[in-house]
């Protein structure tokens, strides 16, 4: 995103103070490493052992140990959850069409592209940001073979209606569950949904590996062949299917072996620092938290604002704008949805299927620092900062 000054009430703050709030860009997503010292002798393990990949000891630990905290019967490994998705989508033998959020990350349509499905783009309820189960039924067709969920900041989606509308029609329902590590639905963690379900241990996540992810099941026979497609399509040392190189590799395992082990401090921290945005965001017109009480686990990893543009003109692009010149490095998730990239516009166009809501959230939706890398203090700048911002937008109107 450019910064530059977009609105005069930003270039009025610069002038009055001209230093930033940062003196570092503060970014959406630092990772969240654990205990630095054990992560570096376990590097030193990997390295003496040189066993770096193909299912070493590491991988399986880290297997086992998702599959305890997920309470699952199978996780599996995998390069990343992109690659993740794909071998779900491939091991499903899903063809035809399957129907996706647009209101999700470009990769998760986009693994459905790689597989030769046609993404059929759904809108999402306005409230939880989540595909809506009575908009997917309106796009069920004859070439429908699966619907794909995307638990999207960590908020399962209505998974209830969803299994129902999938078993009414014999459509495969999995998900993308890259937000949802640690998040539970109905007493049960997410991963237990769904023939499968994919997470993401990228550098941004909750929980990382630098790069990774797990698929989670508890269908055995879909297990197995997923762990095939993940090795070259191989059962020992033969190919017996065709398959792809999407293996986990130890490094990555023995870092996320090391946060998974602080996994208790990421979301001390992370609820925390929900609490104190809650704090300096309560009071200022038009900045609106976004947030889903519930009784349920979550991971909080996510700061995610609603802006309303009709505040003097201040649009969610001024604010990030105004943010950025301070080294706040806020983010917009996720503009454009989906069906507007340039990929997919033709594709979309040619569904003819408003989608409303996921066009509203895609305008005003930004996302705010937090995490380990986040102390109370940095949140307390940034709510002063936007105090004085939505003030004085209100005084220029």
């Amino acid at each position: 995103m450019s910064s530059d000054v977009s609105h005069p009430v930003i270039h009025e703050l610069e002038t009055a103070g001209p230093d930033r709030l940062f003196a570092e860009p503060l970014h959406v997503g630092r990772p969240n490493l654990g205990d630095r010292h054990k992560l570096l002798e376990r590097f030193g393990a990997v390295l003496d052992s040189h066993w770096l990949t193909n299912d070493g000891p590491n991988v399986r630990a880290f297997e086992a140990a998702i599959a305890r905290c997920l309470d699952v019967q199978h996780c599996i490994a995998v390069s990343n959850a992109t690659i993740g998705l794909q071998i779900a989508i491939a091991a499903l033998e899903l063809s035809g069409e399957v129907i996706v959020p647009s209101f999700t990350f470009a990769a998760t349509v986009h693994a459905l592209s790689w597989q030769g499905i046609t993404p059929a783009f759904c809108d999402v309820e306005l409230d939880t940001h989540n595909i809506d189960p009575v908009a997917a039924a309106r796009l069920i067709g004859p070439n429908t073979t699966g619907i794909l969920g995307v638990h999207l900041w960590g908020n399962p989606c209505a998974i209830d209606a969803l299994r129902a509308l999938a078993d009414e029609h014999r459509l495969a329902l999995f998900f993308d569950a890259a937000h949802a590590f640690g998040c539970s639905f109905d007493g049960r963690m997410i991963g237990n949904f769904g023939r499968a379900e994919v997470f993401s241990f990228h550098a941004t996540k909750f929980l990382s590996t630098g790069e990774g992810g797990v698929i989670a099941t508890n269908d055995e026979e879909l297990a197995q062949k997923m762990r095939r497609l993940r090795n070259f399509g191989s059962e020992g040392d033969e190919a017996i299917g065709i398959g792809i190189n999407g293996k986990m590799s130890e490094i990555a395992a023995v870092m996320g072996l090391t946060a998974l082990e602080s996994k208790g401090e990421f979301i001390a921290r992370n609820q925390n620092n929900f609490l104190v945005y809650e704090e300096v965001l309560r009071d200022i017109p038009g900045v609106n938290l976004v947030s889903n009480p519930t009784v349920e686990q979550r991971n909080q990893q996510y700061i995610v604002v609603e802006v309303d543009d009709s505040l003097a003109g201040m649009s969610r692009d001024d604010t990030i704008a105004a943010l950025h010149r301070q080294n706040v490095i806020a983010k917009r998730y996720f503009s454009p949805g989906c069906h507007r990239l340039e990929a997919y516009r033709s594709l979309h166009q040619s569904q003819y299927n408003p989608l409303p809501h996921t066009e509203r959230l895609c305008d005003r939706l930004l996302q705010l620092p937090t995490g380990t890398g986040v102390s109370r203090e940095d949140i307390v700048k940034i709510g002063d900062y936007l105090q004085r911002l939505t003030a004085r937008a209100r005084t220029a109107a």
